[in-house]
């Protein structure tokens, strides 16, 4: 049990980033009533911070600048404050279903998993749910414990947006989340052909592939992403993850 929740907090924040991408790709392909919810996708790289921050002390009321400020955070680490930004929006548009999304992401993002399904039971049409949404709804409930359920929404993603990636990763993460392997590594590489394919959800499979003992093949995976030493960095940690307490029960036998 210990080795299954240490992977667990791998997992955890990969979900949400998940959710992040699969918002990029929304906006890209002019998929689903939520572009603005791509602001959350900024790659912690790209998002300059210091820049963000007065932008947003200058005109906190601007929608997008929030937006981008609040995914910057998060992505920063600091998702209360991110959190914060977004309250104050949101009380001066309570109906806007984008800041809405963002800010349950970044409650789930700070573990205060029940306020955060709060808040999408608010903005989830029954009738007409949106995708994105759904994603976030199912992190949350992965997170916190309830898999089968998170599964049944992300399948119900799949339905409204077929043939996109972030649905395959988050399905992929979530049985990884409860050691279901092989099934993990089916969803992932169904995702890695899928429109909106990062070399995060490359990386992804990678790791599941490692975790199965497959080391050559994980190298290989990673090497085509990253960098030689990260690759080497990569594969240690997997071997600790594996070595923790001499558990290789996740090592698939052959």
């Amino acid at each position: 049990m210990t080795h299954l929740r240490r992977l667990n907090g791998i997992l955890r924040p990969l979900l949400l980033a998940g959710v992040a991408a699969l918002a990029l790709a929304a906006c890209a392909s002019n998929r689903g009533p939520m572009s603005a919810s791509d602001h959350a996708a900024l790659p912690a790289a790209q998002a300059d911070l210091g820049a963000l921050t007065a932008r947003y002390r200058a005109n906190p009321k601007d929608r997008g600048t929030v937006l981008h400020y609040s995914a910057a955070l998060r992505a920063a680490g600091q998702p209360q404050q991110a959190a914060a930004a977004l309250e104050q929006a949101l009380a001066g548009s309570p109906g806007d279903a984008a800041l809405s999304v963002e800010y349950a992401r970044t409650l789930t993002a700070s573990g205060r998993f029940e306020q955060a399904l709060a808040v999408l039971e608010n903005v989830i049409r029954p009738d007409a749910p949106d995708w994105n949404a759904l994603l976030v709804l199912g992190a949350t409930l992965d997170q916190m414990g309830r898999n089968d359920q998170a599964r049944r929404i992300y399948n119900q993603a799949a339905v409204i947006a077929p043939g996109e990636a972030s649905v395959e990763t988050n399905l992929g993460l979530s049985y990884a989340m409860t050691n279901e392997l092989p099934q993990a590594e089916k969803h992932l590489r169904r995702a890695v052909q899928m429109r909106g394919a990062t070399s995060k959800t490359r990386q992804n499979l990678a790791l599941v592939v490692g975790l199965q003992g497959r080391f050559a093949e994980a190298r290989a995976l990673y090497g085509a992403e990253l960098p030689p030493d990260q690759v080497e960095a990569n594969m240690a940690y997997v071997r600790a993850l594996l070595t923790q307490q001499n558990r290789w029960d996740l090592i698939e036998k052959s």
